[in-house]
């Protein structure tokens, strides 16, 4: 049912926790399934320094946060904001078709940690990213 790769970052997750001089925060969450996910980044030049991440939700959501942060770790913003949720998928080699919107929950995740930087810096990140992620505002 899952692959190796989504077992090993379910039992053992990297970069688990708060990042207290986190410039990037983002929070995502599926009410209907009960995954939540809060990641933390910090950004220093356009590159993603350090981030961690706090997942509430099941095996798949814990390893899709866990490869996420593996993913985006010292990547300029614009490579992290490229990360889609098939490639998420793919760096798991899969998930079950019921699972996939863990995937989704973790790129959601990347895409609202650099909203929240771009709006500490004072940009809107609309016009950048096509979407402030503000989702209780938009939906």
């Amino acid at each position: 049912m899952y692959s190796e790769k989504v077992m090993d970052h379910f039992a053992n997750p990297r970069n688990v926790g708060e990042l207290e001089n986190a410039n990037g925060i983002g929070q995502v969450g599926n009410p209907k399934c009960g995954d939540v996910m809060k990641i933390y980044m910090y950004i220093k030049d356009g590159v993603i320094q350090d981030v961690r991440f706090k997942t509430y939700g099941c095996g798949a959501a814990i390893a899709t946060s866990s490869i996420s942060t593996e993913l985006v770790k010292g990547k300029t913003i614009e490579e992290a904001l490229d990360i889609s949720n098939r490639a998420v998928t793919e760096a798991l080699d899969g998930l079950p078709r019921e699972k996939l919107h863990c995937s989704v929950l973790a790129e959601e995740g990347i895409r609202s940690a650099i909203a929240d930087y771009y709006r500490r810096q004072g940009i809107d990140p609309e016009p950048i990213m096509g979407c402030a992620l503000n989702c209780a505002e938009c939906h």
